[in-house]
This record gives C-alpha cells, sequence and structure tokens, in this order.
C-alpha cells in the first residue's frame, strides 16, 4: 500500500501532534450523576474515557481534553491543570478540561445524598494528567483538515413558551418552542504525513441524557461515545475522537412533531451517535487544510455574583411549603431542599472563561450549561473560520441562560435549583470570551 500522501500539504507550517486514550470507568456500586434522585451503576454498558489532542506549533503546545463525565467542579478542574503543566509541561491558558455531560457517569462531588466515590474522584486527576502526558510523550508530524455541516434532524429546544410569557421545560399546553437549536457540526480531523486520519474533534450541541434515563443503572457514555465508535469504524480503533458538547443548556433529543423513529433508550442514542459522526466525517472528507498553526491562548477568571435569595424568592418557597407532599408538582418536590442547603448568598463565584487559537480554528471554554443562543452569539462575533464552543469546560458555575430567559421560570433558569448565578451572568461571560478571542488575532 502508498504511503505517498493524497492531500497538497507542500508549504505548510510544521504542525505536531499527540494522541491518547485511557479508560475512567469508576469501580461498580458508584452512584450515577444527572438526576435529583439516587441511581446506583451495576453494569458497565461502555466504558468511560479520557480522550486527549495535543496540538503543537513552534514552542507552544495547546491540549484538548474531553472526559465522558457529568461535569468537572472548578476546584478539580484546576488540580487537573497544574498536573498537566507539572507532567506534560503545558500552562493552563493552553489546556482546555471538557466533561462530556453523560447522565450514566459518576457522581462528581457531593451532592445532597448522591453517593459519591472519593477514592475515584481523589485519583482522577492525576489519571487525566498522565493521559496528557501520554500524549506528549509521542508526537508526530500532522495536518488538519476543518470542516462542517448542518444537523437539525435528532433534537430540538426542551423549552416551551406559554401564553402567559413563561417558559417551562415541557412540550405540553405551549406556544412552542422557547428558543432555537445549533445545528452546526463541526469536525477538526488530524492527519499524520501519510494522509491517514489519527484523531477527529467532534463539537455539537446536545444533552447526553438519552441512553438511559432516571431508571439507568450502568456505565456509558452515552451517544458521544457512539460518534467515536463509528469514526473508528471508518478510520481504523485506534483513531482518538475528542468530543465537545457545544451549548447546549436547553436542547434535548426529544421532537416537536410526531415521529416513529427511536425517542430514548439505546436506539435512540446509537442513532444519534452515527447521524452526528456521519455529519463529521462528511465534513472532515470535503473541509480545506488549515494553512496557518499560530497557537494562541487566553484564560480569565471572572467574578459574577451568586444569586442571592430575595423575598419574592422566599415567598415563593413559603407557598411551597404549605403544600402537602402529594400537592407539591414538578421542580417543587426538591427545590425546598436545595434552598436550605444554598450556601452562596452574597457570595462571588469564580467563572473561569478560555479561548484558544490554533491557525483559522478557535475553542472556546466556558463553565457551566449553557443555552443556546449565547453559543450562536459567541459564533456570530469570532473572528476564527471555525468556533468549537465547549461547555462545561475547566468547572462549572450550574446553568447559564439568557438574560431574559433567566427571569421566565423554566428548569436551567431557576435559581439554586439549576441556575447558580445572577440572571445577568449568561451577558457578562458572553461579552468577555468575545474580548478574549478577538484578543487572540490582535
Amino acid at each position: 500500500m502508498s504511503t505517498a500522501c493524497p492531500y497538497d500539504i507542500k508549504g505548510l507550517p510544521t504542525t505536531q501532534a499527540g494522541v491518547a486514550k485511557t479508560v475512567i470507568t469508576p469501580p461498580l456500586g458508584t452512584g450515577l450523576a444527572g438526576y435529583f434522585h439516587e441511581r446506583i451503576a451495576t453494569s458497565v454498558k461502555s466504558d468511560l474515557h479520557c480522550h486527549v489532542l495535543v496540538l503543537g506549533s513552534g514552542e507552544n503546545r495547546l491540549a484538548l481534553i474531553s472526559c465522558d463525565v457529568i461535569c468537572f467542579s472548578n476546584e478539580m478542574a484546576d488540580e487537573i491543570k497544574k498536573l498537566v503543566h507539572e507532567r506534560a509541561g503545558i500552562a493552563p491558558e493552553f489546556v482546555l478540561i471538557h466533561a462530556t455531560h453523560t447522565h450514566t457517569g459518576p457522581v462528581m462531588h457531593q451532592i445532597a445524598l448522591l453517593p459519591c466515590d472519593t477514592d475515584y474522584l481523589a485519583q482522577l486527576p492525576g489519571h487525566i494528567a498522565d493521559t496528557v502526558a501520554e500524549a506528549t510523550a509521542d508526537l508526530f508530524d500532522c495536518f488538519l483538515v476543518a470542516g462542517r455541516r448542518e444537523e437539525s434532524s435528532v433534537g430540538s429546544n426542551r423549552l416551551g413558551r406559554r401564553s402567559d410569557g413563561q417558559e417551562v421545560f415541557s412540550k405540553t399546553d405551549v406556544l412552542g418552542p422557547a428558543g432555537p437549536i445549533d445545528p452546526e457540526v463541526l469536525s477538526l480531523a488530524v492527519r499524520d504525513a501519510t494522509g491517514s486520519m489519527r484523531a477527529m474533534v467532534v463539537n455539537y450541541a446536545m444533552h447526553p441524557d438519552v441512553i438511559g434515563g432516571g431508571s439507568a443503572d450502568f456505565f456509558s457514555p452515552d451517544w458521544p461515545g457512539y460518534v467515536g465508535d463509528t469514526i473508528s469504524d471508518v478510520y481504523g480503533e485506534d483513531v482518538v475522537t475528542v468530543f465537545l458538547n457545544g451549548a447546549c443548556g436547553d436542547i434535548n433529543h426529544r421532537e416537536w412533531t410526531p415521529t416513529r423513529l427511536p425517542q430514548g433508550g439505546p436506539a435512540k442514542s446509537l442513532q444519534m451517535g452515527r447521524v452526528i459522526a456521519s455529519a463529521a466525517i462528511a465534513a472532515a472528507e470535503t473541509g480545506e487544510v488549515l494553512e496557518a498553526a499560530e497557537c494562541r491562548g487566553s484564560l480569565e477568571v471572572l467574578e459574577i455574583p451568586f444569586f442571592t435569595r430575595d423575598e419574592a424568592f422566599l415567598a415563593e418557597l413559603e407557598v411551597i411549603r404549605t403544600k402537602s407532599e402529594a400537592e407539591r408538582v414538578g421542580w417543587e418536590k426538591v427545590i425546598l431542599g436545595a434552598s436550605e442547603r444554598w450556601r452562596h448568598d452574597g457570595e462571588i463565584a469564580r467563572v473561569p472563561v478560555h479561548a484558544m487559537r490554533f491557525g483559522d480554528v478557535v475553542f472556546v471554554g466556558l463553565p457551566g450549561e449553557v443555552f443556546v443562543r449565547w453559543g450562536l452569539e459567541i459564533k456570530h462575533w469570532s473572528p476564527g473560520r471555525f468556533t468549537f464552543v465547549a461547555e462545561l469546560a475547566n468547572g462549572c458555575v450550574g446553568y447559564i441562560p439568557t438574560t431574559d430567559q433567566a427571569q421566565r421560570g423554566a428548569y436551567g433558569a431557576k435559581p439554586i435549583l439549576s441556575r447558580q448565578l445572577i440572571a445577568d451572568g449568561g451577558r457578562q461571560i458572553a461579552d468577555a470570551v468575545q474580548v478574549l478571542v478577538c484578543s487572540l488575532w490582535e
């Protein structure tokens, strides 16, 4: 078989890459994250992984780390970055640590009464840093191909607007969707000097809570895992897929119109993985080779106030308290306990915002479950040809709705239950990201 590269790569700047993939599946008996009730993993449907891509040009290197977990606390993300710097020599502003947000992964910190494996959590940062070190230890010459496709058939905005102007996490008795989706599938293919695929970065905005739901009792990366499996089926099992979930705080897999297609469970998860993988593959096969390799990074920690319980919020809680347990509906059943555990009245949150540039590609890291409109706005104002927006990156400060939707009551906007910051926190984050991204082109 000929090793001649079929691409025209003459005159491209020198670019190097390193890839690694390791298993991070916890022990059985670990609590599963993502719901307000206890779920325990009794089996492994598919292993959870840490996926790493290191890209280098000149003296600078950046690392993209994607892990099949629901989120990272700010403290754990900081520890991972510190260890990566020590063990792989990559500075924090060049390290993006991302959680794919699978709801069939481990509880990542003590939340109410949900059980977590503290020994596993203590070892995880070092394991992730070692995976990055493994990737940096075996660099190879490469070139990058970036492309995009659109896919709008596997999900929808999960919030509905009611006739009274309020919004709900429902498709029943509403006027229609309360927001858009982001149909863009971005891929960044990493090919070695022969043209062989070695890794692919895939970016798409969709909640990964498909395969098991509230009754799940197994570990699985959900549909992002099937994205990687499908890409490996095409290019080889050694190809590493780094999946970056986009701004999907209000995006789900269920449709607004009737369909006979799968609506949830393993069949839907497999369908979504194959659909998004096929879009990413098509984008990679028809994209253009990147001709620039400038590597820059910028990380800023914003100070944004936490939500503070006010008279209106306390009055709402008092109404719930007057109801019997049987009369409480929806989130009323858990918001009282969440409010009693709230310890951030009057405090300031540390909110890390992050941007990295590699040639014409931008990677943006946002520390929470971000409503899709913020992701679309960041892309709109980005000077990069390809802007990969990754939510739940470098930490987590809860849901980040738009300023107006923060007042409309839906899950994701509800203070303390799902939203931790003040209503205007999302705008402050998006504005800061715009400044960071533009500074990478100065």
